[in-house]
């Protein structure tokens, strides 16, 4: 398994039954090894606009024990070739957190990243849906303490208008919503949000400004790790539905949210991945 793929390509390699892949990784600033619970088909409640991955259908099967097999293989590799390795990241093909693989996974890749790459991050990219039930809440929680597990939570929208254009999912933006308010009041996360324009357009300012709000609420209590601000850049198969927005729009979004962190005395970190 090679380390020096394109990055579009390797995250298509998701998409042909592979169960970890080697990528690197803008946000990750670096080599992420991405862990894909599910090789057989996308499973998410969310049905994104911008999300990279195309219709496919696999004979493939998770397994716990040939996931064991290709995180040991990739870290390894990357080891000899002394290539550090910025995290460990749970994302794929789907909603991770819905899998039920996901608690002996997480706990397997914990275990392999303590043995041989203790200084890599585990991540888990979600969009929240994992802490509607109480079950993942508290695993989740107690992962983020036990294993400093790093959750990318999703916040691409402030307003319900807006969560049903880019996020398209049956579940309600207020249950939703409260549930990552719940979590974030016990639990450290990373916030991200995608920006992009939605059938030509781009997200208003009122929007905008229930975004903030919403985002300022979250980091009050201290447990938001970073805000990542990222545009659209890989094909989706709903291309042209969503399109990529100038840098500038997403850098004066970040930069209104630093100085509405700065008036509260807040120092959370706000990043612009464009």
């Amino acid at each position: 398994m090679a380390l020096s793929i394109n990055p579009v390509k390797n995250h298509r390699e998701r998409e042909k039954g592979v169960l970890v892949y080697p990528v690197y990784s803008r946000r990750s600033e670096g080599l992420s090894v991405g862990i894909n619970l599910f090789p057989d088909k996308k499973q998410c409640p969310f049905d994104c606009p911008y999300c990279e991955v195309f219709p496919f259908s696999s004979e493939a099967v998770f397994s716990l024990e040939q996931m064991e097999t290709d995180l040991r293989s990739v870290v390894e590799e990357a080891n000899a070739k002394k290539i550090p390795i910025k995290d460990i990241c749970f994302s794929g093909n789907g909603e991770p957190s819905i899998s039920p693989f996901f608690p002996e996974a997480l706990k397997e890749a914990a275990k392999i990243r303590n043995e041989l790459s203790p200084s890599a991050k585990i991540v888990l990219i979600t969009n929240g849906a994992g802490l509607l039930s109480s079950e993942t809440f508290n695993l989740l929680a107690e992962a983020v303490s036990s294993i400093d597990l790093d959750i990318w939570l999703k916040l691409d929208a402030g307003t319900p208008e807006w969560y049903e254009k880019i996020n398209c999912s049956d579940i309600s933006f207020y249950e939703l919503t409260t549930k990552i308010k719940d979590f974030t009041a016990c639990s450290r996360v990373t916030i991200q949000t995608m920006l992009c324009a939605i059938d030509g357009s781009a997200p208003s300012d009122e929007e905008a400004k229930a975004w903030e709000k919403l985002a300022l609420e979250l980091t009050a209590n201290g447990n938001i790790r970073k805000v990542q601000i990222y545009g659209k850049a890989r094909p989706a198969p709903e291309d042209p539905k969503a399109q990529a927005l100038p840098v500038a729009f997403l850098e004066e979004r970040a930069e209104s949210l630093k100085r509405a962190l700065a008036s509260r005395g807040l120092e959370t970190e706000v990043e612009v991945y464009a």
